[in-house]
């Protein structure tokens, strides 16, 4: 009888029928902390996943940009009048455009522009974003609406059309301004992903309890929502660098951009009108092959983190 009644228990504790380490996958907030450490990618499987080819040209060109006095073989800024629209040859790599410029050396040093706009850019997106959906999500349902009405209704203004005439308005920018500028106009999008994230966890425990205790809204946006919503920005945050890159290269090439005498891969651009007329390919082809293959190779990277942060478990 007795041994009956045991042979159940015994047989459901046998070693052999245990479930596996890995039968249950840890999820919530601070689950890579308590993950085992067998399960931990390496520094090698991590960087196998990450798509290189668009990771090299990508540093290959920042590096080129930074490098900028090292590898340019002739001024970027002199005009070199008897050589202008020369074809690409020994002398010129890239040839030159019609005002005599060095278009190898203008690419290196117009980089540094093109991308720290994109950078600042994305900066003002991020932090603009990100506050104000962060305070529509964590507001009462009155003020959320209000805040949201004022987002789509402003958000249905094309922002081209805006840039535009904020340009023409303020007179002649520098590379700050325009920064400035896109970043000023191009949060709204951020700003409704983050306060519909943000409102999946308002009522979480831990930010109740950190509200009852006194946080304010900076400490728990920085210590609570922030965390768990960048996740899901990254994307957007990432491709922001891409689109203001784009951005200031359209408004070069309509002539609102940066003047011609301040160097970027979009003030090259402006020139392009010219190039057609004088059969000068080398002036448009190679400016704006590196200009694409930078915004290609940062859209490849923003799409990889996407892919990685849907594929790995949540922390709302």
């Amino acid at each position: 009888m007795d041994e009956t009644r045991t042979a159940p228990h015994s047989a459901a504790t046998r070693p052999e029928e245990a479930l596996p380490d890995d039968a249950f996958e840890l999820v919530g907030a601070g689950w890579r902390e308590h993950r085992p450490a067998l399960h931990r990618p390496g520094w090698r499987q991590r960087l196998a996943r990450l798509p290189l080819l668009p990771l090299g040209l990508l540093l290959l060109l920042v590096l080129g940009c930074l490098c900028a006095p090292w590898l340019a073989n002739h001024d970027p800024a002199e005009f070199y009048l008897a050589d202008r629209n020369t074809p690409p040859g020994s002398q010129f790599f890239f040839g030159t455009d019609s005002l005599g410029r060095d278009i190898y050396s203008i690419i290196w040093f117009g980089g540094r522009a093109s991308l720290l706009i994109g950078l600042l850019s994305a900066a003002v997106i991020t932090v603009l974003g990100v506050a104000y959906g962060c305070l529509s999500g964590i507001a009462p349902a009155r003020t959320d609406a209000l805040l949201m009405r004022l987002v789509e209704l402003v958000q249905s203004i094309p922002v081209l059309l805006v840039l535009l005439l904020a340009v023409s308005l303020l007179g002649p920018q520098n590379a700050l301004s325009i920064a400035l500028l896109i970043g000023v106009t191009g949060w709204f999008a951020l700003a409704r992903i983050v306060r519909g994230e943000v409102r999946q966890i308002r009522h979480s425990e831990y930010i109740l309890a950190s509200r009852c205790m006194g946080g304010s809204f900076g400490w728990i946006m920085r210590r609570h929502l922030v965390p768990n919503v960048i996740s899901a920005i990254l994307f957007v945050v990432i491709s922001a660098v891409s689109t203001s890159i784009a951005m200031e290269s359209t408004l070069s090439f309509l002539g609102l951009g940066l003047p011609v005498d301040e160097l970027s891969w979009g003030s090259m651009l402006a020139l392009a009108d010219k190039a057609l007329l004088l059969n000068t390919w080398w002036v448009i082809l190679i400016p704006g092959l590196f200009l694409v293959t930078a915004l290609l190779c940062i859209t490849s990277l923003g799409h990889h983190f996407r892919r990685n942060s849907v594929r790995g478990p949540s922390n709302l």
